[in-house]
């Protein structure tokens, strides 16, 4: 998910839901998906983790609760954000196949 450049949909590995739109992906630097904005803002959760000795917040598909990843305060997007996701969370729908 890392290297995917097509337009199209990233989609809960878990349940299938949309979750963030390929026009909102960028390149972090991270090693890891990064978006500066869920799909729709009820698209995902966020929880305050305070595992690992670290503030950070977790996010979750809304649909099913499936952790995906963290959201940070470094992004580029309007709000700041990225959504920094695990791929392992994720399937992508190509826009030919976006439903």
């Amino acid at each position: 998910m890392l290297d995917e450049k097509q337009a199209g949909e990233f989609r809960c590995a878990g349940c299938g839901a949309r979750l963030f739109a390929s026009d909102s992906k960028y390149d972090s630097g991270s090693g890891w998906p990064s978006f500066t904005a869920p799909a729709a803002p009820d698209a995902v959760s966020e929880i305050a983790d305070h595992s690992h000795g670290m503030e950070r917040v977790e996010v979750r598909c809304a649909a099913c609760e499936g952790h995906l990843g963290h959201v940070f305060p470094d992004g580029p997007g309007p709000d700041g954000l990225r959504y920094c996701i695990n791929s392992a969370s994720l399937d992508f729908k190509p826009k030919d196949a976006a439903d």
